[in-house]
């Protein structure tokens, strides 16, 4: 389903929660980049299929994914760390906010709207990339899959977030960029708005078919006249 109709429900709900990586900051490619780069330290190539089979896990999921297909020597929390180290400064220097997001999240807190952010990432990550892009007081929750008991297409980290917010989930409008995102929104009751990326461009028409709603960026929402 395309946007129409977005307009009149963005008056109907109490909270938006939004995934970080590839529906709020454009940082996908970059998280291709560092799996390619980490598992040539190892002498693997990176599988083509590797970021659809990792769609949704949370942060330490996917680090035991990678020790058990790989057969990775170091800990769990050394894989993470890792990670983290070769995140951190692309996330503070190559990682935009997507078009017209700040905008819409400026409205939200002008219109009493609250905010919340369900991500798959680790936490040290999420703080910086949200402290770069200057964007934290927009958020009245900043939850990580890390801290529920399965990831997504699970819905526990939306429930969670919600029950945070101290808001029912049937009133939350969830934007997600993937399809174990978008289910996992669904799951939980909500409404779910899909939205372009690059990186998921082959999934292009599975978003649509499973979201309530789809946008190509944020702009597309400040051009209903909405703000």
């Amino acid at each position: 389903m395309n946007a129409n109709g977005l307009k009149e429900y963005l008056k109907e709900i109490d909270a938006v929660i939004f995934d970080l990586d590839g529906t709020l900051v454009d940082s996908m490619w970059m998280w291709k980049e560092i799996d390619i780069e980490y598992l040539g330290r190892y002498g693997y190539d990176c599988p083509p299929k590797l970021q659809k089979e990792i769609e949704g896990m949370s942060f330490s999921e996917t680090a035991m994914y990678f020790k058990e297909k790989f057969q990775i020597p170091d800990s769990l929390e050394q894989i993470k760390q890792a990670w983290t180290d070769m995140s951190i400064e692309k996330y503070r220097s190559q990682v935009p906010l997507k078009p017209g997001a700040e905008k819409f999240l400026r409205y939200l807190k002008e219109s009493g709207v609250r905010a919340g952010i369900a991500t798959s990432n680790g936490r040290a990550m999420v703080d910086v990339v949200l402290n770069s892009l200057k964007i934290t007081p927009y958020f009245q929750v900043v939850t990580t899959a890390c801290e529920v008991a399965a990831g997504k297409p699970e819905p526990d980290i939306y429930l969670k977030v919600a029950e945070q917010l101290g808001v029912k989930p049937e009133r939350c409008l969830v934007f997600e960029d993937v399809p174990a995102g978008i289910l996992a929104g669904k799951a939980a009751g909500m409404t779910v708005c899909a939205i372009e990326d690059e990186f998921s461009a082959g999934m292009r028409q599975e978003k649509k078919e499973l979201a309530d709603y789809y946008i190509e960026d944020y702009e597309q929402i400040l051009e209903m006249r909405l703000l």
